[in-house]
């Protein structure tokens, strides 16, 4: 099977029904994408499909074949305008805790921005245009909000798996 992934044909033998995240993982060997919990609920997985945020953990690699893949790796290296802007934007603001779910929140950030109007965040308030350092402002503290949440989230789920595991 033929996938464009990060602007570079690859060519792999799996099982079409192999979820995209472990064909990127452990047949591509592209690791920035992470595994967390398997049914597309936390995001640790997010990828674009021709610029659409998905989650891999339960996309099938066929459902990639044709399409352009983008994992964090590219996303995040600099050629991306958006990309780049989104992931220096996360370093400025320490928005990591653990970071193991970084990735995704960040492809998930790149996919929304890429989503929106031209001059939808420039005019956002509709009273003023928001200058690059009130917006970098505004779009660190949601993002900071957003990922304690989503973290805080993940937390409690795990001490609920945990707890139903010592309860068997």
């Amino acid at each position: 099977m033929k996938l464009n992934v990060n602007d570079r044909e690859v060519t792999i033998d799996a099982d079409p029904a192999m979820p995209l995240l472990w064909a990127l993982r452990d047949v591509i060997g592209l690791t920035g994408t992470k595994f967390g919990c398997g049914v597309a609920q936390c995001g640790a997985c997010t990828v674009h499909l021709d610029g659409e945020a998905v989650r891999s953990c339960i996309t099938p690699v066929s459902d990639a074949a044709g399409k352009k893949l983008t994992t964090i790796e590219a996303a995040t290296d600099g050629a991306d305008r958006i990309g780049a802007a989104v992931h220096a934007a996360w370093v400025k603001h320490d928005v990591a805790q653990c970071g193991y779910c970084q990735s995704g929140q960040i492809m998930s950030a790149i996919a929304f921005l890429k989503s929106l109007p031209p001059g939808q965040l420039r005019h956002a308030d509709h009273r003023f245009e928001w200058t690059r350092p009130q917006f970098e402002a505004w779009a660190g503290a949601l993002v900071l909000v957003t990922i304690v949440l989503l973290c805080s989230l993940m937390a409690r789920l795990a001490t609920y798996r945990l707890e139903s595991m010592h309860r068997q």
